[in-house]
């Protein structure tokens, strides 16, 4: 049973259990795919009903900074922990390169997936990178037609929210994977050309003060956070 937050339903797990989890889907092989949305992404999902079924259609939800863990005790639906989605994905890759499966990589701009290559394959010795393909694409079409070409185990689609969650939901029924997973912007990070948080950031859920400092234009976006907690305390008060 998920966690409802603002409308979002979460997957209460560890990062052992969603790794398990995906796994198990993966041998499926019928595109099923994993998203894990932050504080923005759930208010997204409150704008537009689009974006909110494309989120809560996916087979796992996974909450994607600690706005969203503090959104649900605020509920009082208390969340295991904080999945970033990056981790995640490194502890899936790492587990699929035991046993050789392999990862096509979507989206980015052009050169950065290929960059991304050399990086994923070095850290993770006996995974097969089967494919490329940048972001900047206008028909999905061909991009459906390499995947499956392709086959395989797991499709990154890095897109940015909710572009990659729609993409995922609208093709769904057409790839021949065994799983997908959004995961923005951490292509660059694979690539090397975006450096993440310091550990010590990490830990205390202050990645997102990180990225700011980084990049003070992200100021409006960050604005989202305090506004998610007002939502989850206003959801709160009102006993529903």
């Amino acid at each position: 049973m998920r966690i409802d937050v603002l409308g979002v339903g979460f997957d209460s797990l560890t990062i052992e259990e969603a790794v398990t989890r995906a796994k198990a889907l993966m041998t499926e092989r019928r595109a099923a795919y994993v998203v894990t949305p932050n504080p923005e992404i759930v208010m997204a999902c409150r704008e537009r009903l689009e974006t909110m079924q494309a989120v809560n259609a996916a087979d796992l939800v996974l909450p994607d900074g600690i706005g969203v863990i503090y959104g649900a005790r605020i509920l009082g639906t208390p969340l295991k922990t904080k999945l970033p989605g990056i981790d995640f994905i490194q502890a899936l890759m790492a587990d699929m390169a035991k046993e050789g499966k392999s990862v096509f990589l979507l989206g980015a701009k052009p050169g950065v997936a290929e960059a991304a290559v050399e990086k994923l394959k070095a850290q993770y010795p006996g995974l097969a990178v089967v494919g490329t393909q940048d972001g900047y694409f206008k028909d999905d079409a061909p991009v459906v037609e390499a995947v499956n070409a392709a086959r395989p185990d797991l499709l990154l689609v890095c897109l940015g929210a909710p572009k990659q969650e729609l993409w995922m939901q609208r093709n769904q029924s057409l790839l021949n994977v065994g799983l997908m997973a959004g995961l923005g912007g951490s292509l660059d990070v694979f690539a090397g050309n975006v450096r993440r948080a310091p550990k010590a950031f990490q830990r205390l859920g202050l990645e997102w003060l990180y990225r700011l400092m980084k990049e003070p234009k992200r100021i409006g976006r960050m604005m989202k956070l305090p506004k998610f907690l007002f939502a989850c305390i206003g959801k709160k008060l009102r006993g529903r």
